[in-house]
Order: C-alpha cells, then structure tokens, then sequence
C-alpha cells in the first residue's frame, strides 16, 4: 500500500486530515512520475469524503506566533538598511529563522491575545529580539554561501483543500478515466 494510501486510509479512519497529512500527499503527487491506479482511487475517496464531510480538513493555522511578525518586521527593516548602505545581499528568511530559534514563541488565538503578546514583547524582550537580529546578521555577513542549490521551504496556497485535492487529481489523473 502506498503512503498515499495510507494517509487516506488514516484520514477516513480518523475523519480528519491534518495539514502535515495534505502536505505529504502533495509533495508524493509533485515528485511521483506516475501515480498507480490505487493511488489515483485513494484520492478520488478522499475527494469524495471532503465533499460529504466524513473527512474534515483541519484548518492550517488557528493561532499565530506573534514573535514571528515582530521578528520578521525588525529584520526587514535592517536588512534593507545594510543593503542600501552597502554592496551586501542578505537573506531575510535566514535572518528570521535563525533569529527565532532563539528566541521564545508568543503564541495567541485572537486579536487581543496578540495584541497582548506585542506589548508583552515589545516591554520586555524588544532588546532581546534586537540582540539576537544583530547576531543573525553577522553570522550571515560572515558565512560563505556553503550551498548555493539550497531548495527554501516550498509555500503552500491558501486555497481550500478541496479545490487542491480537486487540482491534484486534475493534474495528475490525465490518463485515469473511472469505469462504469
């Protein structure tokens, strides 16, 4: 049986279908020549399910880490000052990752629990936050390009799961027609 055949098989069981387990059965359909019959079946089933609401999808994100966006807003901002004022290209993602490995998640559900995880943040760990931008910086201006063919972390759509299972089936059953 195959992984994606599992994952189905999994989600009807479960009568959910994770993100992780979307994004497996995406990334088998992106690097598979050819899927098998049973394959092609599997997501039709799944398919079907999500349709009649047996399989629910989970929402991809329900919260935010608010570390995130203030991270990510302060790294911006210095990078396009160092790239402005010198010949340097710097990469605001590594920046950002390796910043927020370092730093505690702020997690919240709603607008006001974010709103509180800013100012939280902003009163006592802006100094932080800014200290540990200032080392990823260096570290990245320091460090040669040891692999120039990294591949980043492929984004995923925003579309519903419906509409991408419906799109991988479209793309990768060309040849499957369904027997009557």
């Amino acid at each position: 049986m195959s992984s994606i055949e599992k994952i189905v098989e999994q989600a009807l069981r479960d009568g959910y279908l994770t993100p992780t387990m979307e994004a497996e059965v995406g990334r088998i359909c992106d690097t598979a020549s050819e899927l098998s019959i049973e394959e092609y079946m599997a997501l039709d089933r799944l398919m079907g399910a999500l349709l009649t609401g047996e399989v629910v999808a989970v929402p991809r994100k329900q919260f935010i880490n608010v570390m995130e966006e203030l991270v990510l807003s302060e790294a911006i901002a210095r990078v396009a000052e160092i790239e402005a004022t010198t010949d340097k290209v710097l990469d605001v993602g590594d920046i950002a990752a390796y910043t927020l490995n370092r730093l505690p998640p702020l997690y919240a559900t709603t607008e006001e629990g974010a709103s509180y995880q800013r100012q939280k943040a902003k009163e006592e760990l802006q100094e932080l936050i800014n200290q540990q931008i200032s080392d990823a910086i260096s570290r990245s201006l320091e460090q040669p390009e040891f692999y120039p063919e990294r591949t980043p972390v492929a984004k995923t759509s925003s579309g519903d799961v419906l509409k991408q299972v419906s799109n991988l089936l479209q793309s990768h059953a060309t040849q499957y027609e369904t027997q009557d």
